[in-house]
């Protein structure tokens, strides 16, 4: 279990990598921060696939078909809401609203795991939800007073931001549950080769929405530069650092924390991706966070030390 939780603690600082990556480059488009990070992990995981060609050829029709799936929903619609999300409400909002995550995915996990008998009682799962929670809605209260007091803030596109969040919620509630479920089912598959190989089932999708937003771009007379855009080197540095750090190593971290840990669990240690997030966006800012939203932070840890020692039980 601690190793465990030391993957989960790894994935989440990687993942909070793309809250900022929106912000470093907000004059692109969400589309070309989604396509152009998932290209570069699909060419990162192609001599990764190379060297591990053997296991991956004892992967099944089916066993691609779920890794194509997994890469389309968690990886590929899920950041163009989020990149999208995140560009039009900054990135504290929408980092709140996907720390619902390990509240969400715990509650759906825990319902699916009534029908393999594995489920965590509601009394003992209920503290640690409630400080999690406690923690989420902090956080979110002091960037709603500061969006109130803005006079220059555009609250529509902030609540457009919002919903766009939601959306990655659900796609994030359905992928790490799923990716969950296939690795317990395939115990002796390796956590690296199911990592590598979601890198090659997204190379073709995100070559081919790539094509498709240039074309796009191209016939509707678009403005954007294509194809690397107006600063292309820091484009590329980028996405080929988010590709390797957020999208493979990430990836191959939660499958290692999923292979170790419950759904019920490892679905509240997504909380580390909120708090890598946060601190990665206040940095960016070159701002301290407010004593609320690290008393929510404190209560985001405090849930989740609790979810530790209920799962032990």
């Amino acid at each position: 279990m601690i190793t465990g939780t030391l993957f989960a603690l790894a994935a989440g600082c990687m993942w909070g990598l793309v809250f900022v990556g929106p912000l470093m480059l907000p004059d692109y488009p969400a589309a070309m921060h989604t396509f152009g990070r998932y290209l570069a992990f699909g060419l990162i995981a192609l001599p990764l696939a190379w060297l591990d060609r053997a296991r991956l050829r004892d992967l099944s029709r089916a066993d691609w078909l779920e890794a194509l799936k997994l890469a389309l929903v968690g990886n590929i619609i899920y950041y163009l809401f989020l990149s999208s999300a995140i560009q039009r409400a900054g990135a504290p909002l929408p980092t709140v609203v996907i720390g619902t995550l390990p509240v969400v995915i715990a509650v759906v996990s825990n319902l699916r795991a009534a029908q393999h008998q594995q489920r965590l009682p509601w009394l003992r799962m209920l503290p640690s939800m409630g400080l999690i929670a406690a923690g989420i809605a902090l956080v979110n209260q002091v960037e709603l007073t500061a969006l109130r007091s803005d006079a220059k803030a555009d609250l529509t596109r902030y609540a457009w931001g919002g919903l766009l969040a939601v959306g990655a919620v659900v796609c994030w509630t359905w992928y790490p549950i799923r990716n969950a479920e296939w690795l317990r089912a395939n115990a002796d598959r390796s956590a690296t080769t199911w990592a590598t190989a979601q890198g090659i089932a997204t190379l073709p999708l995100a070559l081919l929405g790539y094509a498709g937003f240039w074309l796009w771009n191209t016939l509707s007379g678009g403005s954007f530069d294509m194809p690397l855009g107006p600063r292309a080197m820091q484009y590329i540095g980028l996405m080929f650092a988010l590709g390797f750090f957020a999208s493979w190593l990430g990836t191959l971290c939660w499958n290692e924390a999923s292979q170790r840990l419950p759904s019920t669990l490892s679905g509240q240690l997504i909380v580390f991706e909120t708090l890598a997030a946060l601190c990665f966006a206040f940095a960016l800012r070159g701002a301290w966070p407010q004593w609320q939203t690290l008393m929510g932070a404190g209560l985001l840890v405090a849930g989740v030390v609790w979810a530790l020692r209920a799962q032990r039980g």
